[in-house]
């Protein structure tokens, strides 16, 4: 049984569905599972990672949480992923965590500070750092077919 948080959002709906295509369990988290429309078979559960422990009963069973933190503030990172991360490691052996391409030359990022709260768990880990996604491309959409320019204030950032 596979974890995943952040499940209905862009990414994590498109790892639930690949996961399920290749037949694994999935338990999925979500706000409000009423609404959130995932693939048939994929177990819903509600939990907030603002809050610690509503996630805490639901990791029972679980071999592999795929962590996507949500808040992006370092004040976030360092008040909230303490619990999150050691209620996730004390009872699931293997945590992948969706950080960023930023978090090696930004120590104080909140990305950087959950990958150090992962990495001084218990658990094995894994860290993804994407650069950025292409579908987040998509909100260039109506500049580029407009024919403008494309700008962005982030000259440093990789692509």
């Amino acid at each position: 049984m596979i974890l995943v948080t952040g499940a209905t959002g862009r990414v994590g709906r498109q790892l639930v569905s690949q996961l399920t295509a290749h037949g694994a369990a999935v338990r999925a988290v979500a706000r409000d599972p009423g609404a959130a429309g995932l693939p048939a078979g994929v177990e819903v559960v509600c939990a907030d990672l603002a809050d610690a422990g509503s996630l805490a009963p639901h990791l029972t069973g679980i071999e592999a949480a795929f962590l996507l933190w949500p808040f992006t503030s370092p004040a976030a990172a360092a008040d909230l992923a303490p619990g999150v991360v050691n209620a996730i490691a004390r009872q699931v052996p293997r945590i992948v965590y969706l950080s960023a391409h930023a978090a090696a030359d930004r120590p104080g990022s909140f990305w950087a500070q959950v990958e150090h709260l992962v990495e001084a768990s218990a658990a094995e880990w894994t860290f993804l750092r994407p650069a950025g996604f292409a579908a987040n491309a998509l909100i260039w959409a109506d500049q580029i077919r407009a024919g403008d320019v494309v700008r962005w204030p982030y000259g440093a950032a990789a692509s």
